[in-house]
């Protein structure tokens, strides 16, 4: 972590700037577009200023919260246009979360399956609604046995959902032009292939078909320049990862693209049963034709009491 960010113990602070940029063959009338694009404040993260502005400017603008909790905004512009610019930009903090000395010892995973038939607590009755199939998680047999391998019987809960992470990063390979969005799990399993969505969905499969609960997380991570070259603008990249449920502690963080644990360089914008959930921009236009689309995002640590947004 570079030294411009608070010290760990007490929190990181960063800077994320999000620009999406949409070029239109030809002329759009109305566009709609419904927005994830303000980060989430929980107990590792808290979110000091925000804003949105769009280019051209909104003709109505509606905000408000989806089921998962997540802020959402929905934008109408009627202006006729034939580019589109959506400019995010938030400060965040984010403060210590469990280590690896934390999840070491916890309960057996059947132990925590179990619970979720018979826990009434208001987390655990939450966390059920991350235990079934949605839009792009299904469950199958190879799923299951893929799972089993680091779920063998009456081992701990986090301790085997780490060694998922590190399995998945270990037997898959980043690819960008492998898959699509809407690509079948099933094809990635057999494929081996896939980008941050897919080792998430992954992931999320496993886990699900085990009989344990697990959400899709939207944000955005920290990449790190080579030595001695400055940080470029747009480098980082909207990213996915996972959260698994465990009671004690409640939800704990696995980057399975980055083989890790995540502590302070994951910035959490929402989460929900997977992609489609939490799409950070999604509508529709009238017109337009073809399009092209550029996404640019960069992350900054800031040093402590440097202005933000």
């Amino acid at each position: 972590m570079t030294d411009l960010a608070a010290d760990t113990a007490t929190g990181v602070r960063y800077r994320v700037v999000h620009e999406t940029r949409y070029h239109y063959q030809s002329t759009v009338s109305l566009s709609q577009q419904y927005l994830h694009l303000t980060p989430r404040s929980f107990a590792h993260q808290q979110t000091q200023s925000h804003l949105i502005w769009l280019d051209p400017a909104v003709s109505e603008c509606k905000e408000g919260l989806d089921y998962f909790g997540n802020h959402t905004r929905h934008v109408s512009i009627t202006l006729p246009h034939d580019s589109l610019l959506v400019h995010a930009e938030s400060t965040v903090v984010l403060s210590p979360r469990p280590g690896l000395a934390q999840i070491g010892a916890t309960l057996p995973w059947e132990s925590v399956r179990d619970m979720m038939g018979k826990e009434k607590s208001a987390a655990t009755l939450e966390a059920c609604r991350y235990l079934y199939a949605s839009p792009h998680v299904t469950s199958f047999p190879a799923l299951e046995a893929y799972a089993r391998q680091s779920y063998t019987p009456g081992r701990p809960q986090l301790d085997a959902a780490l060694d998922l992470t590190q399995r998945i990063f270990d037997d898959f390979e980043f690819d960008a032009k492998a898959t699509e969005i809407s690509t079948p799990l099933e094809q990635v399993l057999r494929g081996r292939r896939g980008v941050c969505q897919d080792f998430a969905h992954l992931m999320i499969g496993c886990l699900r078909s085990i009989g344990l609960p697990a959400r899709y997380l939207s944000g955005y991570i920290l990449t790190h320049p080579p030595p001695g070259k400055p940080r470029l603008v747009g480098a980082d990249a909207s990213h996915a990862w996972v959260s698994v449920y465990y009671p004690p502690l409640g939800w704990v963080d696995f980057d399975p693209t980055n083989r890790c644990l995540v502590q302070h360089e994951h910035i959490t914008l929402g989460w929900g049963r997977d992609f489609s959930d939490v799409t950070p921009m999604r509508g529709i236009v009238l017109g337009g034709g073809n399009q092209e689309l550029d996404v640019q995002v960069t992350v900054t640590p800031l040093a402590p009491g440097a202005a933000g947004t």
